[in-house]
């Protein structure tokens, strides 16, 4: 049994995640399946995606997920994209650079007088400091000192044998309809879009629940611009004073305007600020605090070889202390650029301001939304010691379900009206439950266990006076309204116009 305050256990015992999947056959490392109330919490989690992005002008594609090996040689993934394992010896195999971290419970070590990221690490390094610190593998038996490279690529065939992959992120997808994209923006930089949709990476050892797995979902938005476009940025002035918790490489945590972090040298760019923020504001649209988060800039060794700039948004968690779950890349021309040379093609655009075809600048914000919809999850899970209760005290917009219908009794006419409130409220676009079994009492405590802010009881007042009771959750404060104007009040409560 399942030990009370377990997160893990509440996830799947009250409808939001089970698996591995497929639970039936004994289920496979990496997949997942969203239950009932996951997938609402999901589905919030997208919509805010999208709501952002479109706000900020950025515009929707969808590509296919299976595309030729051809493009991932041009963006590099077959030859780079690799985990390194080492095994024991036993044959066990691990993540070398994950094994590493978990046995010196930190993210960089020193050598030879300089600073090392443990996942930026070459696999002589990694050698070098299993040796040093004589680490074992979790069973405790020696490791095998060789670290050979995986692939993260998750190969398939189309039709009577042509090679191709599943893609391991939705980015280079999005560039390929470049010289569409131009046509359809009638030739002017800069212009935004995004995608929303499954990426697969073939993890050997995924584990932290749907943190790390083999089927996700990504989101990606990239920005095109020419290099001369990026600073000034005028867009840059609406946002330089918000504030945000920033860790710069090689500095120390402070709390600082995205102006005074331009000021600095942090950001290699106003429009590469802007978008950091943009990033970081989407997060704060899901309704993580800004207590939670911070802005961590990578080490020079740490960056992936395209960007010339990289940033996290990262999330304080109960489960796993910081955690990435953005990035934020200054990728330059490398994308664009590698793709015109493998498909020999011309993927330029003429910039106004010199007159010259130019290969356009890309500024990326990329992430799995897995990640938010955990970091929600564990952030707003609380378990009440006294009443030995299992809460979710998400922000109410991102609940799964968004009201709960109550009749207070199962006779004379009290469920034919909450039935009907029940409709009304569904009919308005919100996901709501009408539930007539037990005590009030307990049917309050169902729904605060799953986040459901607003609770709607029909009492024998209502047939007296028309109204209803409403309870909100995280004050348990009740207040009576007609109940025609009960949609409204629900709406107005949700988007913080009314206060019960």
């Amino acid at each position: 049994m399942a030990a009370k305050g377990d997160l893990m256990a509440w996830i799947a015992r009250k409808g939001f995640v089970w698996g591995p999947s497929p639970e039936l056959y004994g289920g496979l490392a990496g997949f997942y399946d969203y239950a009932p109330l996951g997938k609402l919490l999901k589905n919030r989690v997208e919509a805010v995606i999208q709501e952002t992005f479109v706000k900020h002008e950025f515009w929707e594609v969808e590509c296919p997920i299976i595309t030729p090996e051809q493009v991932w040689q041009a963006s590099g993934h077959l030859s780079g994209f690799t985990d390194p394992l080492i095994k024991d010896e036993q044959g066990n195999v691990y993540r070398a650079d994950h094994l590493v971290k978990e046995r010196l419970g930190k993210e960089a070590v020193e050598l030879d007088g300089k600073t090392v990221s443990l996942e930026a690490a070459t696999p002589e390094q990694l050698i070098a400091v299993i040796q040093a610190e004589g680490i074992t593998s979790p069973r405790g038996k020696k490791l095998i000192p060789e670290i050979k490279q995986h692939s993260l690529m998750l190969g398939t065939t189309v039709g009577l044998g042509q090679e191709a992959y599943n893609r391991p992120e939705t980015a280079t997808t999005t560039y390929l309809p470049f010289t569409r994209y131009l046509s359809f923006f009638r030739d002017k930089l800069p212009f935004g879009v995004f995608q929303v949709g499954k990426a697969f990476r073939n993890e050997v050892s995924p584990r932290q629940h749907i943190l790390r797995q083999r089927e996700f979902t990504q989101a990606e938005a990239q920005l095109f611009l020419f290099e001369d476009q990026k600073q000034p940025y005028e867009p840059f002035r609406d946002v330089k004073d918000d504030r945000a918790a920033f860790l710069p490489a090689g500095g120390e945590q402070q709390d600082m305007t995205f102006g005074e972090a331009h000021k600095r040298g942090h950001f290699t760019s106003e429009a590469y600020g802007w978008v950091i923020r943009l990033a970081y504001t989407l997060f704060k649209n899901m309704g993580i605090p800004a207590d939670k988060m911070r802005l961590r800039q990578h080490a020079e060794d740490e960056k992936a070889f395209y960007a010339d700039d990289a940033w996290d948004v990262e999330v304080e968690l109960q489960s796993f202390g910081w955690y990435e779950i953005c990035g934020v890349h200054d990728r330059t021309t490398y994308d664009l650029g590698q793709h015109a040379k493998h498909a020999k093609q011309r993927l330029v655009a003429r910039n106004e301001a010199t007159g010259k075809k130019e290969v356009p600048h890309v500024l990326e914000i990329a992430f799995g939304t897995d990640r938010p919809v955990f970091s929600l999850m564990d952030i707003f899970y609380k378990y009440d010691e006294q009443k030995e209760q299992d809460t979710f005290v998400i922000p109410a917009m991102m609940a799964p379900i968004q009201a709960a219908v109550f009749p207070l009794v199962n006779k004379e006419d009290l469920p034919d009206i909450a039935r009907q409130i029940y409709e009304d409220v569904a009919d308005a676009g919100l996901v709501a439950t009408y539930d007539r079994s037990g005590s009030v009492g307990r049917r309050y405590a169902r729904m605060d266990e799953v986040g459901t802010p607003y609770c709607i009881t029909v009492d024998f007042d209502t047939k007296k006076d028309g109204t209803v009771t409403v309870r909100e959750r995280d004050s348990t404060k009740q207040v009576r309204v007609k109940k025609e104007d009960v949609v409204a009040f629900i709406k107005d409560a949700m988007s913080g116009k009314q206060k019960i």
